[in-house]
């Protein structure tokens, strides 16, 4: 499918143009590493972006990137359907697969450790590249998700942030994030786009425990959102509105100059 008939959503260019204004996500003279798993998501943000170039009146470069784990994924069509439509896209090998067998023990969590090698190596390639930027494709779902997670799971107040800055000085951005993950699965599906999906989990070669948590909590919401359909809406505006002095928190201690 080539870039003339793909078709996004007046929502989805809309959220991302007040998102981008609101946060200062995407900026004049940026060169972005866009993380591309080849999920709903980040193809999405892909053709997202590619339309905010056009749109922009400023300019800014992105490349595509996909981490393979070393497991023997094909991104042969992921890369011909990037070069269809105009996009930038490199495939960067690694090791993690042989790594983590070594690392992850029976009946053990993998999530995490996959996330934080292919996060290691976009800020890796990032660096290379001579990037300033990191885009990731996370949706409104999955900072609801995370916040429930960190509150009932981990004792935490705790989302994902539209941007910040990493230690190596990369500055993180979520252009996505106030999007709800339904408009992503309306998009691969209204444009015939071929979606990578739970088959490429690595966790499915491996004897391990499925998480359950992120599961539990999907599950959690969708039944929040039939009982309260402003949820989400809510949600997005609360995580702007916090009020910091209503929490349990110790006052910083400062000692008093003793004269």
């Amino acid at each position: 499918m080539n870039r003339d008939s793909i078709k996004l959503s007046k929502k989805i260019m809309s959220k991302l143009g007040k998102t981008n204004a609101e946060f200062k996500l995407i900026e004049e003279g940026d060169k972005i590493l866009v993380g591309l798993s080849g999920g709903k998501d980040s193809l999405t943000m892909i053709h997202a972006m590619k339309e905010q170039q056009r749109r922009a009146p400023f300019a800014f470069e992105f490349i595509a990137v996909t981490i393979s784990y070393g497991m023997g994924e094909d991104f042969s069509a992921l890369s011909e359907h990037c070069e269809q439509n105009g996009i930038k896209h490199i495939v960067k090998s690694t090791q993690t697969f042989e790594l983590a067998k070594e690392k992850i023990r029976k009946n053990s969590s993998f999530c995490s450790f996959f996330s934080r090698m292919r996060r290691g190596y976009l800020y890796s390639v990032a660096l290379e590249l001579g990037c300033n930027k990191v885009a990731l494709g996370h949706h409104m779902d999955d900072a609801a998700e995370s916040f429930f997670m960190n509150f009932i799971y981990n004792g935490q107040l705790r989302s994902l942030a539209p941007k910040y800055t990493a230690e190596n000085g990369l500055v993180v951005i979520r252009p996505l994030i106030q999007m709800r993950e339904r408009q992503f699965r309306a998009f691969v599906v209204d444009n015939n786009i071929k979606a990578i999906g739970d088959e490429a989990c690595p966790g499915m070669h491996f004897n391990v425990k499925m998480p359950h948590a992120r599961a539990n909590t999907k599950i959690m919401l969708e039944k929040m959102e039939k009982d309260f359909p402003q949820l989400f809406t809510s949600l997005n505006a609360a995580f702007k509105n916090i009020s910091v002095d209503s929490f349990f928190i110790q006052e910083p201690f400062s000692a008093k100059e003793v004269t």
